[in-house]
């Protein structure tokens, strides 16, 4: 098994900074009683100000006036952790949030799939990019092994025969054996007697060690090696997307929703891929300063989950929306996930490849004009011509390319054409219906050549004589 350990050491201050309308402007979460609160963690653009961790806020306000605060939300941490947990879940199904600040996973089962560790690094660490998040990250044959070399080490990857060696350098204050399962006197007690690397514990006898610290030390240098199997709980994702964006300030204008927006369906195509699903519709609901929530139905006519596909219908829907009011939340929520089947991929890509166009064209007009404005025409089970092609109403036929060929363009209305017909190619075909509803007709159609050389559809009525024009064949 191959376990890889996400390290998030800015976790608390990137969540925060995601939720700003400018994250380039100065910031910093703060922490403490109101009379005595410091700085818990602050961004470049404070830092560059002057602004450090453990300053007294009053201090920080000082060397940066336009410095912006937020109280640090031990809640909010965990949630940001579940939510990269659900995006984890798109390479392993085993992921687990037992360490703090943390995430592992196992990949060796996924990486056939996914492609060899160097390209999957490369992905993972793009798409913790495109989020904001800023990490470490380790891949190691357990998951307290990964954990702990995480410390240290970035982008560090290491099998079994390696495993020791890179154990055996770390110092004890970092190999996680006072905050993870021993106590923190161990270690004092360890670097008293002049022990400082993980190795030379290793090199003691094991009876030794169990008789001077007990069980618990014995068990976490265990599972650092993999004698110890770990017992973890692992995450398992909601089947629906539920997530909201606060604003400072009430914002007036759709544009101003446009930040924000993005940032959710980036979540939320990142958590449809992990559960290996799409969507077809989902809501965006604006909480209003004055007055009840406004909300507004996304609908598709395909799965879908790009995120870049996603914005751009989600935008034309909006650009007919009109808000009744001052928006200070924006809700996206997605109440029911659907099956996702990739586009089918051709060796020689030509007709496939004008289909998807059609395809996201055909989307991008019923978003912006509304699925009334845009109909489709279908074939009807009925056999007069003019009647056979409506706008998506009354029985469908039930294979168009099973009868007789028929044109691709009708005249509004027959013209009588004496004289162009220069040859007759196919036909006749008897239409005789229409004597139920006083529509009746009898006609025999047929392929015929016109003057210009182009073919048209004509017919006559039986025992009369009179072409008629009815329609071209492209």
């Amino acid at each position: 098994m191959r376990w890889v350990c996400l390290l998030f050491p800015r976790l608390a201050l990137e969540g925060a900074l995601r939720r700003r309308p400018d994250p380039g402007a100065p910031f910093a979460l703060i922490d403490g009683p109101p009379p005595r609160q410091c700085i818990r963690a602050a961004n470049r653009a404070a830092r560059e100000r002057g602004v450090r961790p453990g300053q007294a806020l009053g201090f920080a306000e000082a060397l940066c006036d336009s410095l912006e605060t937020a109280p640090f939300d031990a809640e909010s941490v965990e949630r940001w952790r579940r939510r990269l947990a659900a995006w984890a879940y798109g390479f392993s199904a085993q992921v687990s949030l037992h360490y703090p600040h943390a995430l592992v996973f196992e990949i060796a089962s996924s990486l056939d799939l996914l492609g060899p560790w160097p390209r999957l690094e490369a992905r993972l660490r793009a798409e913790l990019g495109e989020l904001g998040f800023s990490h470490r990250l380790v891949i190691a044959p357990n998951p307290a092994a990964a954990r702990v070399l995480v410390n240290v080490h970035d982008g560090l990857a290491v099998d079994e025969s390696g495993l020791e060696a890179a154990l055996a350098s770390l110092r004890l204050d970092r190999a996680g054996l006072a905050s993870l399962d021993a106590d923190r006197d161990i270690v004092q007690t360890l670097t008293r007697s002049g022990f400082q690397r993980l190795g030379e514990l290793f090199a003691l006898p094991r009876s030794a060690l169990a008789r001077r610290f007990g069980g618990r030390l014995m068990r976490h240098l265990g599972e650092l090696r993999g004698e110890w199997p770990l017992a973890l709980d692992y995450h398992r994702p909601t089947p629906r997307f539920s997530r909201t964006f606060a604003f400072d300030r009430p914002v007036h204008a759709i544009a101003g929703l446009a930040f924000p927006l993005k940032r959710l369906l980036q979540e939320l195509s990142l958590f449809l891929i992990g559960q290996d699903a799409g969507v077809e519709r989902f809501q965006v609901t604006f909480e209003l300063e004055d007055g009840p929530p406004q909300t507004v139905e996304i609908g598709l006519l395909s799965v879908q989950r790009d995120p870049e596909t996603l914005l751009e219908l989600t935008r034309a829907h909006l650009e007919r929306v009109r808000l009744v009011g001052p928006v200070m939340a924006l809700t996206l929520f997605a109440p029911r996930l659907s099956d996702y089947a990739p586009t089918r991929r051709e060796l020689l890509e030509g007709p496939a490849r004008q289909a998807q166009a059609w395809a996201a064209l055909h989307q991008r007009l019923v978003a912006r004009l509304g699925e009334s404005a845009l109909r489709p025409l279908v074939e009807h089970r009925e056999y007069r011509p003019e009647k056979a092609v409506l706008n998506g109403l009354g029985p469908r036929a039930r294979d168009a390319s099973a009868g007789p060929p028929r044109p691709g363009w009708l005249v509004p209305a027959p013209q009588r054409c004496d004289g162009d017909v220069v040859q007759l190619l196919a036909g006749p075909e008897r239409i005789e219906s229409g004597w139920w509803d006083g529509g009746d007709i009898r006609r025999d159609y047929y392929l015929a050549q016109w003057v210009d050389g182009r073919h048209a559809w004509v017919w006559c009525e039986p025992g009369r004589q009179g072409w008629y024009l009815h329609g071209w064949f492209g």
